[in-house]
Order: C-alpha cells, then structure tokens, then sequence
C-alpha cells in the first residue's frame, strides 16, 4: 500500500509506544509501522521531492511532532520519544482513530493550532482550517518548491525557444562548463560552430586537461521532435570524427525510436530533451537568478548538552 498520511499513523505509533512503554527513536518507529502498514520496499523508499528524507520517516516524525503537542508523547532527547499517562488515557478509552480533530480536545494543541491557522489566515484568509490535509508541514513546503520550480523550468523552456540558434549554442556551453566540462569558458566557447562538419554544432573538453572530447549537437527546436534520422546523423557525424561520446541537446523532445536507437548503437550518445535540459539550467543556475531563500532550522542539541 502507499505510505498512509502522518493522521493515519497517530493512532498505531501511540499504541506501539504504549506496549514498549519506554523511550522509542523516530527510526524503531519506523520500522514498527513499516510491519503494521504492510509497506514495500518501494513504499520505504519514497522520497520527498528534494531526496533528503523518506517519505515514511517524515510522516512519522510529522506525527510524533502533533502527538507532543498535545501532550500524548513527550520528547526524551533528539529523535527519541516516550508515552506520556495522557497518551495512556486516551488509549484505555480505545479510540477509533486519533487525528487533528480529535487533538483539538488538549489545551495545548489548540493554541499550536491556533498559531498555525493566524500564520495560514495572513496569507489565505479564506481558506478552511487544514486539520483535514494528509501532507505535513515539510511535504507541503517541498510540493510548493516543486511546483515553483516546474513553473520556471517551462517558463525558462519557454525562453530558449525564442532565442536565435548562435546565442542558445553559447548557452549550451554555459552549461556544460557549469557541470564540470570543457576547461575554461574561452576553451570551450572557442570549440562551438569550428568543425566545420554538417552533423556537429561543437566540441568541448570532457575534463580540464582535455584528455578526452565531447562532441554537441543543439537544436533550438519549437515543437517538432528529434526523430531517428536526427540521432542517426549525429552519430554517422561522430564516426567521421573518431569519436564516441557526444551530447544531443535540443529545446524540443525525442521520439521513442530516436531514444531506442541512442541506446543500441556503439557510440555513447547523451540526450537531452528540453525539459531536462531546462532543470539543468535551474540546478546550475544558468539563465536563473536567485529570487528568495528560506532557512528551514532545528535545535542544535550539541548547543544545549552541557546544560544538562
């Protein structure tokens, strides 16, 4: 099954704290639930959108982290937790299902709720209180990154479209020296437009000391796809020149056979289609500018160890 939403989770992760009785870490509970939940290795491997946390790991802690709040769980030390006898009442009444509405019932919890829902109001005032919503807080700032990001990348995509071939040559270049190819920038924007061969667009240096090159076809396409014959050309291209790798850059998308064929022949051929190339430029931070940054921070519990 999927990895059930963090109010899903309260109910087990309280019971299984309950029949330890003593202090549990965030990763026992993991495990634990992983058991209860019947979930795959797939499912345990899912990862948040920037690949720092699993998923199930992160809906865990979200759920620890509200359990606390309301006083059913009380921290021991850093990713560690215990039941408190709150947390042991509100089992002996056998509830169905612990959720945000039910936490609603604890002092505590409300005024958490209440700081959340002032901080909500000033940006959405018409929006519903979220004791409903199955992401938590991380997954909800992660999806909204993921999604600004995917609206620049068109946007960006959208941009190389309408340059003219010569410039997005040199953004190519850009590029590549970025990712660690082509020695200096005077190297390799030397490189580009000078073979003088009709299936190549450049070259460029694999590493700084140029033991070995990389050959670049860029087509600054609108909408048509790059179709077989063009990956095919390419490579007949790489031939003439004694050499197998090259790097197929286009704004535009591949077909399936011309993605088939770059898999089958000899020469080792890199696509790189407009929306993978338009997340590279993001990554790399080409054509891009940094608009905000926000720093998400935890208790540093080094900071505090002689204290206690």
């Amino acid at each position: 099954m999927a990895v059930p939403d963090y109010q899903s989770i309260m109910l087990p992760l309280l019971q299984h704290c309950a029949e330890v009785d003593s202090e549990v870490s965030n990763n026992d509970v993991v495990y634990a639930l992983s058991h209860y939940f019947k979930l795959t290795e797939n499912d345990l491997k899912e990862l948040l959108p920037s690949g720092t946390q699993t998923r199930v790991s992160n809906r865990v802690g979200w759920a620890a982290t509200y359990l606390k709040k309301a006083g059913l769980l009380e921290s021991t030390k850093r990713g560690f937790y215990k039941i408190t006898s709150r947390g042991k009442d509100l089992l002996n009444k056998k509830p169905i299902k612990i959720d945000n509405v039910l936490l609603k019932q604890y002092p505590e919890f409300l005024v958490f709720q209440k700081l959340k829902d002032t901080r909500k109001s000033l940006q959405q005032p018409d929006r519903e209180n979220d004791i409903d919503i199955s992401s938590t807080p991380s997954e909800i700032l992660e999806e909204a990154y993921q999604q600004l990001r995917d609206e620049l990348a068109e946007e960006l995509l959208e941009k190389l479209k309408g340059i003219n071939p010569s410039f997005f040559e040199q953004i190519v270049v850009e590029l590549l020296v970025k990712m660690g190819y082509g020695g200096s920038r005077s190297d390799a924007g030397r490189a580009i437009g000078k073979t003088g061969d009709g299936g190549l667009d450049g070259i460029i240096k694999e590493d700084k000391l140029g033991l070995d090159v990389i050959y670049i076809q860029a087509k600054r396409w609108d909408s048509n796809p790059i179709s077989r014959p063009d990956v095919q050309q390419f490579a007949g291209a790489l031939q003439g020149q004694q050499a197998n790798k090259g790097i197929f850059i286009t704004t535009s998308r591949f077909t399936s056979e011309a993605r088939e064929y770059a898999d089958k022949i000899g020469s080792k051929i890199v696509l790189i289609d407009g929306k993978q190339l338009s997340q590279l430029m993001i990554e790399y931070d080409v054509g891009v500018a940094t608009a905000s940054i926000y720093y998400v921070k935890r208790i540093d519990s080094d900071f505090f160890s002689d204290g206690i």
